[in-house]
């Protein structure tokens, strides 16, 4: 099936779009992938016109997360961050925004120089209690929310808080990247834009840097496809193809590492040595009812608190052989770290928490290096 068959690629399960969204249309010796497009200049009298306008390459990764997250239109960026950036410059000088109180620090302390500057009136706020969210809604323009959060994987009630915002007339932004659109499509909610680190899950293999924004709104994703054009944080066409080929196995890998992020939840909160485990997969987790009610699954991160100093607990993040010691997350490969290391951690995040991203390999060659890790901690 080709790109050209839209109507029936949105037919598909999950597990189908992944495998066969971004192809070429279908044509004698034709390719069954895209190329990569290395072209700076186009022939005049197209739709591209220039490299920084547009690619073909970025259009077929742009059209599998399209379909992988039910929207009209997605559009590419040379990372998270800038994606990220380019939601908050739409926005008017001096616009109130409610955030959660902590989440992704990079989002964070972006958040934190724009109300600092005066450029936005950025309202921080417990986003696990609904009520007061709700009530800040008529003192905001916009809501950007994570959900589950990242360190602390949190879970939202977005549903609610969602259909509430846009009662009010509120604009709502949600970063997807934790949970992933296997899990939930805060689109089909009704939030306006879904934010994706494309680095992670969906290329999966922590070899490129990518970010995306998707929305059902014609006029909103002309204006934010200008801040792509005038802002310059255009994706490189090489990155793109990486990615797309990432695609292909998203829902697999997801499988694998939620089946594995489970199983090592279990086996932590039973460990000696560990104080809490924030899984909410787990049935003792508190945001295991309400994840339950509209998530289809419950990722493959775990934060987990070790009894001991931060310094200790970096030694156990040394100590690992299979697990990797590294910030990031969403690849094959497992990896860990503590949180706090980095200064621009919400201090509302335990010093010895560890945020540890799920891979694929074989369960108990993870549980055993673990096991060995911890040893670190008297």
């Amino acid at each position: 099936m080709s790109s050209g068959d839209l109507s029936k690629l949105k037919k598909l399960n999950i597990a189908s779009k992944v495998v066969a969204a971004g192809r070429p249309s279908k044509k004698p010796d034709g390719e069954l992938n895209p190329p990569i497009a290395l072209n700076s200049t186009y022939h005049a009298g197209g739709e591209i016109g220039y490299g920084r306008y547009g690619n073909e390459t970025w259009s077929a990764l742009e059209e599998a997360i399209s379909l992988l997250e039910e929207a009209q239109h997605s559009i590419l960026f040379s990372s998270g961050l800038a994606a990220i950036a380019a939601v908050f410059e739409i926005l008017p000088e001096g616009a109130a925004l409610t955030s959660p109180h902590d989440g992704y620090q990079g989002t964070m302390e972006l958040l934190r120089q724009h109300h600092k500057s005066g450029r936005l009136n950025v309202n921080f706020l417990d986003f696990t209690k609904t009520d007061e969210v709700i009530a800040a809604l008529n003192k905001t323009q916009m809501l950007y929310l994570e959900s589950p959060t990242n360190p602390a994987l949190e879970v939202i009630d977005l549903p609610k808080i969602i259909a509430a915002a846009k009662k009010a007339g509120c604009g709502v932004v949600v970063d997807n990247t934790f949970a992933t659109s296997i899990n939930q499509k805060p689109l089909t909610f009704g939030a306006d834009i879904v934010m994706h680190s494309v680095t992670k899950y969906i290329a999966g293999h922590s070899d490129v840097l990518l970010g995306s924004l998707s929305t059902n709104d014609s006029a909103l994703h002309r204006r934010l496809l200008d801040r792509r054009r005038y802002g310059g944080a255009i994706a490189g066409p090489v990155e793109a193809w990486i990615a797309l080929r990432g695609v292909r196995t998203f829902v697999l890998r997801m499988e694998r590492a939620q089946a594995n992020a489970m199983e090592l939840a279990k086996r932590l909160s039973k460990h000696p040595k560990v104080s809490r485990v924030r899984y909410p997969g787990l049935p003792t987790d508190p945001f295991h009812n309400l994840a339950k009610s509209f998530m289809k699954g419950f990722g493959a991160v775990i934060s987990f608190e070790v009894n001991g100093t931060k310094e200790k607990i970096d030694k156990v993040c040394e100590a690992s052989e299979l697990i990797t010691y590294s910030t990031s997350l969403g690849g094959v490969e497992s990896l860990w770290e503590r949180r706090r290391r980095w200064a621009t951690e919400s201090h509302s995040i335990p010093e010895n928490l560890i945020r540890f991203s799920v891979g694929i390999e074989d369960v108990d060659d993870l549980w055993a290096d673990i096991e060995q890790a911890l040893k670190q901690v008297n």
